[in-house]
């Protein structure tokens, strides 16, 4: 007969920064291999290996064959979520380098969150789709209005929430860098999407940052009144 659940447990795996570098590194839907979690973790290709090893059997991670190589991914969305609401009690880590301070200052400005996105710009753009009254934010999400359904067509979002009849509530995240809500959801992935398939941003290859592009800064400026500061 099983007890009660032992939240302890699953501390003690986590009370390691290799193990939830690895954990992030995955929080933005990406398969990845050991050798690229290693790189990102900053540890070696054996000590990789265990910590992937204790991941796996603590069912946080799955891997994935496909030839001669393993790939790897969280088992369940909503671990990235419990990962980002532990990030809101978390106290900032400490920066040694000039190459951190700027990984550290884009992770802030825009991140993928296991499809929708995070950071200044998650929130900015929340922001300027709540003053437009496209969404409205209520307690239990954001309220999409019949005005926003429209302007999210046009916009070029295409999903089927869109076409549901009735009111349509989208749910929001406390956003950990910016202790504010930022829209989440299918909505929040199909904005994402939009905005990488626009070229406003585009993804960095060995992060879950995400970069603002020349021509996506102008147009963030032109379309949606959101100002951020350049970030590299």
């Amino acid at each position: 007969m099983s007890g009660d659940t032992n939240i302890a447990a699953l501390a003690t795996l986590l009370a390691d920064q290799t193990r939830v570098s690895i954990l992030m590194a995955l929080a933005d839907e990406r398969a990845l291999p050991a050798g690229d979690l290693a790189r990102q973790a900053r540890v070696n290709a054996s000590t990789a290996s265990a910590h992937l090893a204790r991941l796996v059997e603590s069912g946080l991670l799955v891997v994935e064959k496909q030839g001669r190589h393993r790939y790897y991914r969280l088992a369940d969305p909503a671990i990235e979520h419990a990962l980002e609401v532990l990030a809101g009690f978390a106290p900032a880590a400490p920066v040694h380098s000039l190459r951190e301070s700027e990984a550290a200052k884009a992770i802030r400005t825009a991140r993928m969150c296991y499809g929708h996105m995070g950071g200044a710009l998650a929130v900015a753009l929340s922001d300027s789709l709540t003053k437009r009254e496209i969404v409205v934010d209520s307690h239990d999400g954001y309220l999409v209005t019949d005005d926003g359904r429209r302007w999210l067509s046009d916009f070029g979002i295409d999903g089927a929430f869109l076409k549901r009849r009735g009111p349509l509530v989208v749910p929001h995240h406390i956003d950990w860098s910016e202790r504010r809500h930022h829209i989440a959801g299918s909505l929040g992935m199909a904005l994402a999407r939009r905005l990488l398939d626009l070229e406003w941003i585009r993804r960095a290859p060995a992060s879950r940052a995400v970069y603002i592009t020349e021509h996506g800064r102008k147009a963030l400026v032109d379309e949606l009144g959101i100002r951020l500061p350049q970030t590299l």
